[in-house]
């Protein structure tokens, strides 16, 4: 494999807020090898559908998400028009089976591609001291309205 290559892991069979599919391809699936243990996940995908010339160039963008009208950088905020298009999530980890594993909370689409499965470790992924611009405040109620 060449350094800086990409190999997508699995696929997002059915997108869906309250469930998900995620198909891991079999040469990855002893991967998930203890995955059941954990209650939450951290997905990476491919944001395909932006993947053109165009949105890779987008630096700046007014948040989706947000109710305040900000112009706002793509490294400050979750758009998904950016250079890599690459779409980060925490969901809740319903039922493993085979390679699929099925998820409540995923905001892909169905036929985005999986870069990367990582557990969500509460002490080591949450930092409640952390802290954020006014504009975006309430991100975790806006994106509940205004899934994309």
């Amino acid at each position: 494999m060449a350094c800086g290559e990409v190999r997508f892991i699995g696929v997002v069979e059915e997108s869906g807020e309250e469930r998900a599919k995620i198909r891991v391809f079999p040469e990855f699936c002893g991967g998930l090898k203890g995955i059941e243990g954990f209650s939450h996940l951290i997905i990476l995908y491919w944001i395909h559908l932006r993947d053109n010339e165009a949105e890779r160039r987008t630096l700046l963008v007014f948040p989706r998400r947000h109710r305040a009208n900000v112009k706002t950088g793509v490294f400050a905020c979750r758009s998904p028009s950016r250079p890599n298009p690459i779409g980060l999530c925490v969901v809740e980890l319903v039922e493993v089976e085979n390679c699929v594993l099925t998820v409540k909370g995923l905001d892909a689409f169905e036929g985005s591609p999986i870069v990367d499965i990582k557990p969500y470790i509460p002490s080591v992924d949450a930092f409640p001291e952390a802290h954020v611009p006014n504009w975006a405040l309430n991100e975790g109620a806006a994106h509940r309205e205004n899934r994309f």
